[in-house]
């Protein structure tokens, strides 16, 4: 059984080819056993609920606010997300997506952090890992997780360097979520698996970005996910069996599915 760790199935680029129902379907059809749906900000929490109640025990549910997503009024939205948190704390497996993302715009930089502190001490005052977002803010987010113990957490897309899982790995037992990009020829994730290790990676697609070859250019699914299985197989010297056993235990193990 494969495990899709990060996707987006709920959202509205799914609706041409019977939503997310009809994309949950095709995954599953695919050997694709769970999926952990995150959301994104105040307006998916309705099509991602929806779709959790459609598929019990395949569609779980994580909860946060996006850093892209974080603006002027982020704490009234980080309020709305916790009441949804706080009222049902069963329903969801983590707290996120959550993270540092300055690659479009830094103007939030200090916002950002904010909020995902915020997010992330309340993930571990209910015992709940949190799906981190990050790209180029490494070092805000290593600064965040520095003054909260306990954290636990998956660097979602991770499409770093050996010395960023190096200064990782210094502010906690993190895992990594690898998705398409291991599969893209410019990419030099490859050779950086062996050294994270199978036993600390996540597979996941990012659904419905970053479709893996041979799917590249396209809508990517859930569905798509055994092609980074391979990839990562390929990598480590193993098979995709194995891969899809240990990713799915250490799944199991840090969202408590």
């Amino acid at each position: 059984m494969l495990t899709d760790t990060h996707t987006h199935l709920y959202l509205d680029e799914f609706a041409p080819d019977g939503g997310g129902e009809a994309a949950v379907r095709r995954a599953m059809a695919a050997g694709v056993g769970r999926m952990v749906m995150p959301n994104v900000d105040l307006s998916t929490i309705a099509p991602l609920k929806s779709l959790a109640e459609q598929f019990p025990g395949v569609v779980y549910m994580a909860m946060g606010l996006h850093p892209t997503e974080v603006a002027d009024d982020w704490q009234s939205a980080i309020e709305a997300i916790e009441s949804h948190i706080l009222a049902e704390p069963d329903r969801y497996v983590a707290v996120g997506e959550i993270g540092i993302d300055l690659y479009w715009d830094a103007t939030h930089r200090a916002a950002q952090m904010l909020a995902f502190e915020r997010q992330t001490r309340l993930a571990v005052q209910l015992g709940k890992p949190v799906i981190i977002h990050c790209r180029q803010g490494l070092a805000e987010t290593l600064e965040v997780l520095d003054g909260i113990p306990g954290a636990r957490a998956v660097f979602h897309s991770f499409g770093g360097t050996e010395a960023d899982v190096e200064a990782i790995r210094r502010h906690g037992d993190h895992y990594f979520g690898i998705n398409g990009i291991v599969t893209f020829k410019n990419s030099r994730l490859r050779e950086v698996l062996p050294a994270i290790g199978l036993d600390r990676i996540l597979l996941e697609t990012d659904s419905p970005y970053l479709a893996p070859v041979p799917h590249r250019g396209r809508r990517n699914e859930s569905a798509y996910i055994g092609a980074v299985a391979a990839d990562v197989a390929s990598a480590l010297g193993t098979d995709a069996a194995t891969v899809a056993a240990v990713t799915s235990a250490s799944a199991t193990s840090l969202f408590s599915l």
